[in-house]
């Protein structure tokens, strides 16, 4: 289809509002970063974020080019298992770790690290694993899938690279300039505008085929995936759990937008609110136009959205969804960034830096490097040979798990070696890098690599407990402490 100048000023026209919107709510806290609250202000907007804030912040943070792109670029249903099983990360984290980081007055899930384990370094390592996943993994792939989705939409004769630029810029301004509450708002409008536009493109797509899916293969239909399919149907019961509770419960990217309510219950109420936006509209939008998309082209992988949304709506919705499209990949940009910049603050420059840096400043300088990281990782992600989804779930395996099994034991375990758990994550991290070889090569272990973060997992937990008891520190359970509402269970007990 051509650009014409309906769909650019539908497009200007709705980002400059989202924009103006943002700036109205939050222009009372632009400027904040300095002085006895600054961290609070900034990273955790003051612990004001009502609960629809929370919501449309973790609903449009998780759902970006990455999913839209990369889950209907797969052309099969059973992608769908990654949403429905994210309901139960959701309620993970509601129920469980979100008392907890309230409790112990966390502005980072890595905060709760140092205290149950008594040591800053499991703290930093942690961080330093998140920030590593962030610049190399999840930046550059949301840059690539925003990129590549606008030039199969409006056809355009661009370097995929200029555009990614652009959207660099843009989402690194929301994070830099506006904090968390700004990056939280802007989340709320662009996400409302974005599932009502996807719900409208899923409708029209299946009306486009008179809603009749004869002559798609059924294993492109199945929710019982094969053994050699992207999603075995085992695995939905075994790392498909914990990469669930990893994300949606020690990732700071999502912890963050619910640890910056006034109170638990707010936050549980935003929580519970995106869960349901999870399970009743997300997995048919991610799955159901890549799926008509196979039987109108064929299986065109990754292009597939982008090349149906142009060529079903009309140029002003059109222009619409491309302005939706662009909100979803600033707001996950722009969440992404702020909280690297949190980790980066708080767990590494005060701990071994500067214990009172100017959180503004410091964060704007953080944001830039990676900002420029990420464009320069951009080629990693451009034409791989599987989804965009499956490349990022499979890569952030070197990282999950290991970050996981250190929460893990120390939520349930006290008296646990800090050195210990360092040496098992480290270990992790090589053992899964051996098992999968996810840059390419022979596996080394012949299963699916959702299978192996199970095994990493475990093998993690047993590791740090056995070591630290080699190490003169026998574990301590100490999960009734942990989970307890009581004051005097936030006291750390010496073993």
């Amino acid at each position: 289809m051509e650009l014409n100048s309906i769909q650019v000023l539908v497009f200007l026209g709705l980002t400059g509002l989202i924009a103006a919107a943002t700036w109205w709510f939050c222009r009372d806290s632009i400027g904040r970063g300095e002085g006895e609250n600054a961290e609070s202000d900034y990273f955790l907007a003051g612990g004001s974020l009502k609960w629809y804030f929370v919501a449309g912040s973790i609903t449009l943070t998780n759902l970006s080019t990455d999913q839209l792109v990369g889950m209907n670029g797969a052309q099969m249903a059973l992608l769908a298992w990654w949403e429905l099983a994210a309901v139960v990360g959701l309620f993970m984290l509601a129920l469980i770790f979100i008392p907890v980081y309230y409790k112990y007055n966390c502005t980072t899930t890595t905060e709760l690290l140092e205290r149950r384990y008594e040591n800053p370094h499991i703290r930093a390592l942690i961080s330093v694993l998140f920030l590593l996943g962030n610049v190399g993994i999840f930046l550059p792939a949301i840059l690539y899938g925003g990129s590549l989705f606008m030039i199969n939409l409006f056809d355009l004769d661009i370097s995929l690279y200029i555009i990614a630029a652009l959207f660099a810029v843009v989402g690194a301004a929301y994070a830099i300039f506006g904090g968390l509450r700004a990056v939280a708002v802007s989340d709320t409008f662009s996400g409302v505008l974005l599932l009502g536009l996807a719900i409208l493109v899923t409708v029209i797509a299946l009306n486009a085929i008179g809603w009749d899916l004869s002559g798609v293969p059924k294993e492109r239909l199945t929710l019982i995936g094969a053994p050699d399919s992207d999603i075995p149907f085992a695995t939905l019961f075994t790392g498909m759990l914990f990469i669930q509770m990893f994300y949606w419960s020690t990732n700071q990217t999502i912890t963050q937008r619910a640890m910056a309510s006034p109170t638990v219950r707010e936050a549980q109420k935003g929580i519970f609110a995106a869960a349901a936006i999870r399970l009743l509209i997300v997995p048919p939008i991610i799955v159901l136009p890549g799926i008509v998309a196979f039987k109108l082209y064929g299986d065109v992988g990754d292009t597939a959205y982008g090349q149906l949304v142009g060529d079903i709506l009309p140029a002003f919705l059109s222009g619409a969804f491309a302005a939706a499209i662009a909100a979803a990949v600033l707001t996950t940009f722009n969440s992404i960034l702020n909280a690297s910049a949190a980790l980066w603050v708080m767990d590494i420059h005060e701990t071994y830096v500067n214990k009172k840096p100017n959180v503004r400043r410091l964060s704007f300088w953080v944001s830039v490097v990676m900002v420029l990281m990420s464009f320069a990782l951009i080629p990693v992600f451009n034409n791989p040979e599987a989804s965009i989804i499956n490349t990022v779930q499979q890569l952030y395996g070197l990282l999950s798990m290991p970050i996981l099994s250190a929460f893990i034991v120390g939520l349930l375990f006290r008296n646990v070696s800090a050195n210990a758990m360092i040496a098992s994550v480290i270990a992790g991290v090589l053992f899964y890098g051996w098992a999968t070889n996810p840059f390419g090569g022979t596996p080394g272990i012949d299963l699916h690599y959702i299978h192996v973060m199970a095994i990493c997992l475990i093998g993690g937990v047993a590791f740090a407990l056995l070591l630290s008891t080699l190490l003169g520190r026998r574990p301590i359970w100490d999960a009734h402490r942990v989970f307890s509402r009581s004051p005097e269970a936030m006291t750390p007990i010496d073993g």
